[in-house]
């Protein structure tokens, strides 16, 4: 398969490219280096991105901004990084590349523990991760073509855990190689509309 990796030069897409490409072409993505480049907040920046890409068999989206403080100190622009950026990056990912994609293709998007377990400072996060779940489960249902889609739920990285660990407390951090595993169920396996958490 022909997979493209979006944010395959951060720390998770590094881990799913490794995984994966031991058994798939990954075709390397990021905002300023890899194999081509992509600004997910700008829609004919990944119009232009497929163009160049052409046909494929599955996209996996590692990447997104969001802004973690305290909600006291949160305003509207500071949430609307994250709804521009994580939300609909990937939601346009998956909209225009419905016309790129082949036929019984997937998309697996990054979505995130907060969710469903807040932490101080993570309000953006948690509106954010959960609105990704919800595109994923609601989308499944109308994909056409036989094309599915799923998301990764990971909770803090090990690799991360020097930066953000503070923002939380009592989170027993995961591999990046462990949370690489469920973006191969997802692309590998047949499954549609799922959540998969990863710690």
């Amino acid at each position: 398969m022909n997979v493209i990796i979006v944010g395959a030069t951060g720390t998770i897409g590094r881990a799913v490219a490794k995984e994966i490409g031991k058994r798939h072409r990954i075709i390397s993505v990021a905002s300023k280096h890899g194999d081509y480049q992509v600004d997910i907040t700008d829609v004919k920046s990944i119009e232009n991105m497929y163009k160049e890409v052409g046909k494929f068999d599955a996209l996996i989206a590692t990447a997104g901004k969001m802004h973690l403080a305290e909600f006291s100190a949160m305003n509207a622009q500071m949430y609307h990084v994250g709804l521009m950026d994580k939300l609909m990056g990937q939601v346009n990912l998956v909209l225009i590349g419905c016309k790129y994609i082949n036929d019984q293709g997937s998309f697996t998007l990054t979505s995130g523990k907060l969710s469903f377990d807040p932490v101080r400072g993570g309000s953006s996060g948690s509106m954010v991760n959960a609105a990704v779940d919800g595109f994923v489960i609601g989308a499944a249902i109308e994909m056409p073509r036989g094309i599915r889609i799923n998301a990764v739920s990971p909770t803090i990285l090990a690799e991360s855990a020097h930066q953000y660990g503070h923002f939380f407390p009592g989170f027993e951090p995961v591999e990046s190689s462990r949370v690489a595993l469920a973006y191969s169920k997802s692309v590998e396996g047949s499954q549609n509309g799922q959540i998969y958490h990863v710690g």
